[in-house]
């Protein structure tokens, strides 16, 4: 199932046997130490757990009434013992701060860099953002210094931060809570030099999502076009003597609102968002004004200020999403067709300069990418003279819903307004079977503002190669690409930031926290080129100083972190594939990957319990960067199985296209292969494995546990996908029930009104087909609020577990939750449950 990237969040302790009946008292939890072993009273605890997300039978079957000490319902003194360590522990991973996005701006004596970091606040339940700033002194080839500000800066309630071209303007977005209007804050650099409100009557919430996400400033730095949400429509008031024909925004308790037309949203964590528009603002005036001529038929996005020539009109690009159909679920799912448009901007010099009316009334989108069926992520060469830009063609023509990219370059030196009528050149087509250690295709999720290095020919992205993330260079004129991330690296490099010709980049393991790097570009007496890295002091490395960032509580949480992550080791092993068919491609018949995880003392007679981890997707990957959620299991003394089965994004297209239509099976099959690979290398105990996954991790987890019902001990599964009958019906996104299920026929299978054979296959291919064989015990997180793989399906899943009788089973109902389970508090409950439920079975 297309997953909410994080690794499977999801787990609250319960009773025995839970299915919803009733509410349940919890160990309450501190921010500082985890679990409170000594319970105040119910009114003044530091109780941020909710009551309701609990559910077990009404009986006590642990705690007695003569017990000498109230223990939680379905806690016994050895048990809440454990949470307590446990808590402990994961409180030192979760407060370990992430590095989002940074940014460079030229000063006297160097560069100063500006980083976004981020930081769970479990007590608020969301996260806490803060700003870090340093100044970058390249003190030679081989050396550069980042001096970090002695603390960072809060940036409470800032859903964007944008500067502007020339690094002399910030500005910052607040986005509004209820129907107060949005703010926009342009910042100098020491003082708050404009602020300006812009009502809900103009518009709804800026998007900052990082998909319909597009904020740009002009060339001058006068305007700035960004995305919206269209105002909302206005409802019919209601009185006590019916309809009211004066519709009034003025509150009158006298009346009420009705409800109005019910309008589609953007599916999975898009709720309220009905239609991203495109505006602009005038930095010296504040006046907004829609970009009109769009119409409602098309959502758009990703919008860029087209360059600007002198005595030509004003364009701006954006990406278009046709909308006047139906809005299928768009989060993570790259097969909703879109193509690039250009328009002309509100505020043209030329516009107001030309007399007659012609000019002003031509408003209408031009359509750029006619003939391809997928086009975003729009950047401009820095000389203006070439449009280039990703495409998800393979995703959108094969229904698979994330697959590999293409990107592409337009002519853009013209004069006069665009055309449709483009020629659209390759620049890195589609790789279907890559050779062994060869670029395997571009698989990109996001792309800097500026990505281009100052031969104005050279893009720089950071891209999967197969389990690993790394940076690539592409020249645009040739097509020629280059892997500069160290190739003999197991790590996943992220690129933050350009310094000049320079490289600011995030280097992680799933033993080693993230760390920055340096990479300078050396140019040899020939063509070709190398790249050289630098370490630097990371404001996440300096968690054991005493002094500087971001402090753990005490030195010697911080050393114990380091001292677990230090006796652990990894590698990535290739699993040859089982049963090679003549159907299958080449490129499907290859070895997939597993990342393995250990001890570094680990005997080869005595070893530790495995957890085999399950991403979902399925066209999505495990990378071997760094999580807090799988570090701090493998910390408790687990070795991990992370899974790349095929379908996995990262090793070409034959592989993505080899599972549609097999789902249950071969990606099943896969799994248990990989698990016998590691028990034949004496490197698992086949008697002490446990699975997790979430989404279709849950899907494949669910169907391992019945399809190999004694090779498991224990289960996770977060908001699985157990039963596609049911799904198909009340999913965002029905259509990713129809491709996984007929593979290429699922295109012209599908439809709303789903038939009865279509109904019998999806059952088939269900985890449900095999629940009564299941003796697994099994733990369930679900979420309420998930639009993706609604709760009903892993609730009727462990209802039925629960009626055949035999297996434990616990459900844990998050009532807030999306599909995710990201919010701090659940992941933090989530992961501390994991970790005991796998102690209890996996000793």
């Amino acid at each position: 199932m297309t997953n909410i990237l994080s690794p499977l969040a999801a787990i609250r302790t319960h009773s025995f046997v839970s299915v919803l009946l009733h509410s349940h008292r919890f160990p309450p939890f501190s921010s500082e130490t985890g679990l409170l072993k000594q319970h105040k009273p119910i009114s003044c605890r530091p109780f941020w757990l909710n009551k309701q997300s609990f559910s077990v039978f009404s009986k006590m079957n642990s705690v007695g009434a003569s017990s000498p000490k109230e223990f939680p319902l379905g806690l016994d003194a050895s048990l809440e013992e454990e949470y307590s360590s446990q808590s402990s522990l994961l409180q030192d991973f979760t407060s370990i701060p992430t590095i989002d996005k940074a940014w460079t701006f030229t000063s006297d004596g160097g560069s100063q860099g500006m980083f976004s970091m981020s930081q769970p606040n479990l007590l608020a339940n969301k996260k806490r953002r803060y700003i870090l700033p340093c100044h970058i002194s390249k003190e030679s080839t081989n050396a550069v210094s980042f001096q970090w500000a002695a603390f960072p800066i809060e940036m409470s309630n800032v859903s964007m931060m944008i500067p502007s071209p020339s690094g002399s303007k910030l500005l910052v977005v607040r986005n509004p809570e209820n129907d107060s209007p949005t703010k926009f804050e342009i910042w100098g650099p020491s003082l708050v030099e404009k602020e300006f409100y812009v009502p809900a009557s103009a518009h709804g919430s800026v998007y900052s999502d990082g998909w319909f996400e597009g904020i740009s400033w002009n060339s001058d730095e006068t305007l700035i076009a960004y995305v919206a949400e269209e105002p909302a429509p206005s409802k019919p008031t209601f009185t006590t003597f019916g309809y009211k024909k004066d519709n009034s925004t003025d509150k009158d308790c006298g009346s009420w609102k009705g409800q109005g037309d019910w309008e589609e949203e953007w599916g999975e964590t898009y709720a309220g968002k009905r239609q991203p528009a495109l505006f602009i603002i005038d930095v010296n005036s504040g006046v907004v004004h829609p970009v009109e001529g769009i119409g409602k038929s098309l959502s758009v996005g990703q919008v860029v200020w087209a360059p600007s020539r002198e005595g030509l009109e004003q364009y701006l690009v954006f990406v278009g999403w046709p909308s006047d159909n139906r809005k299928l679920g768009i989060k993570y799912c790259y097969n909703r067709p879109c193509a690039l448009y250009a328009v002309k901007a509100p505020f043209s010099k030329v516009e107001v300069h030309q007399s007659g009316t012609n000019a002003a009334n031509d408003v209408s989108p031009i359509k750029l990418t006619q003939s391809i069926s997928s086009a975003f992520f729009p950047r401009f060469s820095p000389d203006g003279k070439l449009l280039i830009f990703l495409s998800a063609r393979s995703s959108v023509d094969s229904w698979a819903h994330s697959a590999t990219d293409s990107l592409h370059k337009i002519d853009w030196s013209f004069s006069g307004k665009p055309t449709p009528d483009v020629t659209i050149v390759d620049v890195v087509p589609i790789v279907m079977c890559p050779e062994d250690g060869c670029f395997p295709g571009l698989y990109c999720f996001s792309v800097l503002s500026r990505p281009w290095l100052s031969d104005g020919y050279t893009m720089i992205l950071s891209s999967i190669w197969g389990s690993t993330q790394v940076i690539i260079s592409v020249n645009v004129i040739s097509g020629n690409i280059s892997r500069i991330s160290p190739g003999d690296s197991s790590f996943s490099w992220n690129m933050l930031a350009l310094d000049g010709d320079n490289i600011i980049a995030v280097c992680s393991s799933p033993i080693d926290v993230p760390a920055i790097k340096y990479g300078s570009l050396a140019r040899k007496a020939s063509v070709e080129t190398s790249w050289s890295w630098l370490d630097i002091s990371s404001p996440i490395s300096r968690c054991s100083e005493k002094e500087g960032f971001l402090k753990f509580k005490c030195s010697q949480q911080c050393s114990q972190v380091t001292s677990l992550l230090s006796s652990r080791q990894f590698s990535i092993m290739r699993i040859p594939v089982r049963d090679i068919s003549e159907n299958l491609t080449k490129g499907a018949s290859k070895p997939y990957e597993a990342i393995f995880v250990s001890s570094k003392t680990q005997s080869r007679n005595v070893c530790d319990p495995l957890i085999v981890v399950l991403h979902g997707g399925p066209h999505s990957v495990s990378l071997s960067s760094f999580s807090k959620s799988l570090a701090f299991l493998s910390s408790l003394g687990y070795s991990l199985l992370i899974v790349n089965y095929r379908g996995s994004l990262g090793f070409g297209e034959d592989a993505v296209q080899s599972l549609p239509g097999k789902i249950g099976s071969q990606d099943v099959n896969d799994v248990l292969a990989a698990i016998d690979h590691v028990i034949e290398k004496g490197l698992a105990d086949p008697s002490k494995i446990s699975v997790l996954g979430g989404s279709h991790g849950g899907f494949l987890t669910t169907h391992l546990i019945g399809q190999a019902p004694d090779k498991f001990a224990a289960a996770v599964a977060r908001n699985p996908v157990c039963n596609l009958a049911l799904m198909v019906g009340t999913s965002d996104i029905p259509d990713w029930c129809y491709a996984e299920t007929f593979g290429e026929k699922g295109k012209t299978n599908f439809t709303e009104a789903t038939s009865s054979e279509h109904l019998d296959a999806f059952y088939r291919k269900s985890p449900i087909l095999h629940v009564s064989k299941v003796r697994t015990p099994t733990l369930f997180l679900l979420g309420a609020k998930d639009l993706r793989v609604p709760m009903s399906t892993g609730l009727q899943y462990a209802r039925a577990l629960k009626e055949k009788g035999g297996v434990e089973v616990k459900v844990i109902m998050f009532p807030e939750d999306t599909h995710a389970l990201d919010r701090p508090q659940s992941d933090f409950e989530s992961f501390l449950n994991i970790g005991v439920w796998f102690r209890k079975y996996c000793k």
